[in-house]
C-alpha cells in the first residue's frame, strides 16, 4: 500500500504546489504546506485509493488557510510583497496541444499562461480555490464543494464569478488557438 501512496504523492505533488503557492503568494510556505498535508495524508493509507484525491485537496486546503491565519498573526503585511513573477519557480504548466518546435507558438503559449497566472493570483482566494478545483484538478462539483467545506451551489458561484473576472481580464486576442488547453 506504501507504494501506491508514494505514486499518487508523485503525481499530485506538482499540482499540490502550484494550488499551495497561488494561495500563499509564498513559495517556502507553499513548500512547507503540500509537505504537511502530504504528512497527514499518511493517516490515511488504509482509505481505499479512490479517495485519497478530495481528502487530499482538503487537507492541503486547511493547511493553506494555518498558514494565512499564522501569516496575519506574523504581521506579514509590513514587509515587501512578493512579486507575482513565477519565473523563480520550478513548476511549469503542462503544454498540451503546444508545438514545441514552433518558437512563435511556445512563446505566445508562455504568454497566455502568464496572463492566466497573473488574473488566477488576483482572485479573491474562494473564487481562485474553486477555479483550480474544478477546472485544473477537474474535480466534481460535489468534491469540490467537501473540499472547501461549502455547498455544490457556493462552489458553482465562486467558479463563475471567478471565469467571469479571467474573460475581463484576458482579452481574446491573448489565446492562441494552441494555449486554449492550459
Amino acid at each position: 500500500m506504501q507504494k501506491t501512496l508514494d505514486l499518487f504523492f508523485a503525481e499530485i505533488g506538482p499540482r499540490a504546489f502550484r494550488f499551495a503557492e497561488l494561495g500563499l503568494r509564498n513559495r517556502d510556505d507553499a513548500l512547507d504546506a503540500v509537505q504537511d498535508a502530504m504528512l497527514k495524508m499518511m493517516q490515511y493509507r488504509d482509505v481505499p485509493a479512490t479517495e485519497w484525491t478530495p481528502i487530499f485537496w482538503k487537507i492541503l486546503r486547511n493547511r493553506i488557510v494555518d498558514f494565512q491565519r499564522r501569516a496575519g498573526l506574523r504581521l506579514r503585511w509590513l514587509t515587501q510583497p512578493k512579486s507575482n513573477n513565477h519565473e523563480d519557480s520550478d513548476w511549469e504548466p503542462d503544454w498540451q496541444g503546444v508545438d514545441h518546435d514552433d518558437p512563435a507558438g511556445m512563446l505566445q503559449a508562455r504568454q497566455t499562461y502568464a496572463a492566466l497566472a497573473t488574473a488566477l493570483a488576483a482572485l479573491p482566494a474562494r473564487q481562485r480555490e474553486a477555479f483550480y478545483l474544478r477546472i485544473v484538478e477537474q474535480l466534481d462539483v460535489a468534491q469540490t464543494a467537501a473540499v472547501m467545506g461549502c455547498s455544490e451551489g457556493s462552489v458553482k458561484t465562486h467558479l463563475s464569478r471567478a471565469r467571469h473576472a479571467i474573460d475581463t481580464t484576458i482579452q481574446p486576442d491573448d489565446l492562441s488557438p494552441n494555449s486554449r488547453s492550459l
